[in-house]
């Protein structure tokens, strides 16, 4: 965990970017916060120009005076003594350092206020409306929205909302304050999309949400052919409004061509034919519905665009995760080791292709960390992934699930909080925290975490169960046994009974519902029956559904370090070598 550091009333949170005064967040901009943190971790020194330059706008060139805007805003809240100006050289810290401390995570429903909206450039792209006449259309006017919003997502020192929150506004007649006050956001793009063969229309306005004005608006008539120069100017057009009417950065010729570049580095990866990215954007829209006959035409759409266009490294990466996917639930179509040798070369075709790409990372992190158990390549993976696009949600609950695997749980809250910042409406990131915290036995704040998520998602699968887990741990049977009555996923339901009802005495129906479960899913759920002899203390029988789950790569071994359920076996001769068989022995 990050350290933090303490100065008189103040403390910097390198973990959450926030600056606290007086232990409330303050209002400061992503790059002051940079140029903060960098002048206190080199304290010992000065710290020139061109270094702090280089630190807070890393690749980027832009002019002296967006550096003295930082260091004015910083001495405003810090007051003027605490930042010294070395004459034509740079800055210093001046103030000492009290302690660096480890702060704890609150309680959710006591979780400190989100970054201000006005702190940092905000902004969440809401789906784009399909105005063509051919509704099947829609899929072109999500994908559109959904490519800005992860372009402007890797843009440095804007803060976007995710696409599970800003999406879940989808057809809900909210007015736009009411949308960024819940999202967070300062600014909304909104758009619409009328596509009619091989010509769209595509039209975009960016709202600046205090003053309920228009930033910016434009409407493009293009060929199909055109719609990445569309994004593209979409793209730099945000990002420049952004920064003059909230930054007050002067839109010279250096910054213009800056956001240039940024736009276009955030959009590598992205292919160049545009009947591929149609294609690539069906894919998607079928890969996000998760059941099996959409990941079976998702899967095709991705090879369909590959074919098209082989060096498309965004659409090896989809392909990537949906095999991925589809052969750890279990799905017809390919053998557990077709489909996973295929997910593995797929995100090493992304990587080959796109070394700089997210994405690509993203996706052999998966690989490495649900069936190779190669837990220090997963790290690396999802390191590299975090650090060329650090808000993205997926990534950051993808490397939490790391972190809780290996036991790292402080790690794991403080990565799944940071997901909360920018994906405020998502039930899952609510339950992958919930998850977190009943690893680290903090029950009362797994139970508001996993409300939460409930309330966010309330016919999502899962929640229940893990509501019921938690109400069983606390000894509150009756609560529990309901809210495993209300779990829609058949198997996880049976999996509550079986503990609620053992737990009650209830023996002869706890082990009716676990002969059901072996009856029918015994090869997808070999890991979840040895949890539950685990917590029966049926030592022999959990061991040997471990070495079921082993042998079949099952999915739940990630949990096994981290599971209460499990432990009852560490005092068992055979727990450590077990441990150490699946590379968790450290």
């Amino acid at each position: 965990m990050t350290a933090n550091y303490k100065f008189g009333r103040f403390e910097l949170s390198p973990a959450t970017r926030q600056l606290l005064v007086d232990d409330q967040p303050a209002a400061l901009g992503a790059r002051a916060f940079d140029v903060l943190r960098a002048l206190i971790e080199r304290r010992e020194r000065l710290v020139t120009k061109e270094e702090l330059l280089d630190l807070a706008w890393p690749g980027l060139v832009v002019e002296e005076n967006n550096l003295q805007v930082q260091v004015s805003a910083l001495r405003k809240i810090l007051g003027n003594d605490a930042i010294a100006t070395v004459a034509g050289k740079g800055y210093r810290f001046s103030w000492p350092i009290e302690s660096t401390s480890l702060r704890q995570t609150p309680h959710p429903s006591d979780i400190a206020p989100p970054t201000p909206a006005t702190a940092v450039p905000s902004i969440a792209v809401l789906p784009f409306v399909n105005t063509s006449d051919d509704v099947s259309n829609e899929y072109f006017a999500d994908g559109l929205a959904e490519e800005l919003l992860n372009v402007l997502s890797k843009i440095r020192g804007l803060r976007v909302a995710s696409r599970t929150s800003a999406f879940s506004f989808k057809g809900a007649k909210v007015d736009i304050p009411t949308m960024a006050q819940k999202l967070n956001v300062a600014t909304i793009l909104e758009g619409s999309v009328r596509k009619a063969g091989n010509r769209v229309r595509i039209s975009a306005q960016l709202i600046h949400v205090a003053t309920d004005s228009h930033l910016w608006s434009a409407t493009y008539d293009r060929q199909l052919e055109d719609i990445f120069a569309v994004q593209d100017d979409i793209a730099r057009s945000v990002v420049k409004e952004l920064r003059l009417a909230l930054l007050e950065e002067k839109p010279g010729a250096d910054a213009i061509a800056a956001v240039t570049a940024e736009v276009h580095a955030a959009a590598r990866g992205r292919g160049e034919i545009a009947e591929a990215y149609r294609l690539y954007l069906q894919a998607n829209f079928h890969h996000d519905r998760l059941t099996p006959e959409d990941f079976a035409i998702a899967i095709d759409a991705y090879r369909e665009a590959l074919k098209l266009e082989p060096n498309y490294a965004l659409a090896w990466t989809g392909l990537s995760i949906a095999y991925a996917h589809h052969t750890g639930q279990g799905w017809p179509g390919t053998s557990f080791d077709e489909g996973f040798r295929l997910a593995r070369e797929a995100a090493e075709k992304a990587i080959q292709l796109a070394p700089d790409l997210a994405e690509s990372h993203n996706a052999m992190g998966v690989i490495h960390y649900t069936i190779d158990w190669n837990w220090k390549g997963a790290e690396a993976s999802f390191a590299r992934a975090l650090e060329l696009a650090p808000s993205n949600v997926l990534v950051l609950r993808n490397a939490a699930e790391l972190q809780r695997a290996l036991g790292r749980h402080d790690e794991a809250i403080a990565l799944l909080r940071q997901a909360i910042e920018f994906d405020p409406l998502s039930g899952v990131v609510y339950r992958y925290l919930a998850r977190s915290y009943i690893a680290a036995a903090r029950l009362d704040e797994a139970q508001a975490a996993i409300r939460k998520s409930i309330e966010l998602s309330p016919r999502a699968g899962f929640g229940h169960y893990y509501h019921s887990e938690i109400c069983r741990a606390q000894g509150r049977l009756d609560e529990a046994l309901e809210a495993a009555k209300r779990e829609i996923h058949n198997t996880f339901r049976l999996l509550a009974l079986v503990n609620v009802y053992h737990a009650q005495g209830r023996h002869a129906e706890s082990d009716a519902a676990l002969k059901e479960i072996i009856d029918t899913d015994a090869d997808k759920a070999a890991f979840q029956i040895a949890e539950v002899f685990a917590y029966r203390d049926d030592r022999d029988q959990a061991f040997a559904w471990l070495e079921r789950a082993y042998t079949r790569r099952d999915a739940g071994m990630n949990l096994l370090r981290s599971s209460p359920s499990m432990r009852g076996l560490h005092g068992d001769a055979r727990w450590r070598p077990f441990l150490e068989k699946v590379g968790l022995g450290d």
